[in-house]
């Protein structure tokens, strides 16, 4: 198989701005950061690399949470890292990431807040099942594609930023 990236934290400054949502006190949150696990694949065959939760979370049907992964990927230009829930959350609880399929591009490596890719999930039951995700579960998961260009493709822009950043 090739190598088409490489998975990394960002700085803990960057972390730290992130995570601002959700209370942690410094020394807690370097705890949190230190713990932060690279995205894995679970078997030699498994297409999707396993990201894991910095935060232990409940959802409710219905409910809705942003987590910072703490990690950045490092991706070849004709490469894009897709970003689906992991199946059997998806299979069991509906859990769905809000913007359907989450898109890395490789030029994302350098925005300002370094590259950290987001999850924004929910729990769209219509069972009335509620989801519990520990810190350090995998609840999300990365395949990477290769994508091509159209022949008059004239493209020139420069990223810098995150969502909807390649439209201002």
């Amino acid at each position: 198989m090739k190598a088409v990236a490489k998975f990394e934290k960002v700085s803990f400054e960057q972390f730290k701005k992130d995570m601002g949502d959700f209370g942690l006190s410094d020394s807690a949150l370097a705890d949190v950061y230190d713990r932060i696990k690279l995205p894995k694949r679970a078997t030699a065959f498994s297409a999707g690399y396993d990201i894991y939760s910095t935060v232990s979370f409940k959802l409710d049907p219905g409910e809705t949470i942003k987590i910072p992964t703490g990690i950045r990927c490092r991706i070849n230009d004709d490469y894009a890292l897709f970003i689906f829930p992991r199946s059997g959350l998806g299979f069991k609880y509906r859990l769905q990431l809000n913007n359907t399929v989450g898109v890395v591009d490789s030029d994302y490596y350098g925005s300002d807040n370094e590259g950290h890719i987001f999850v924004k999930i929910t729990n769209d039951s219509n069972e009335g099942k509620s989801v519990e995700i520990g810190e350090g579960d995998a609840f999300s998961q990365g395949i990477f594609l290769q994508y091509g260009v159209t022949e008059d493709d004239d493209a020139t822009g420069v990223r810098n930023g995150g969502f909807g950043s390649t439209s201002k």
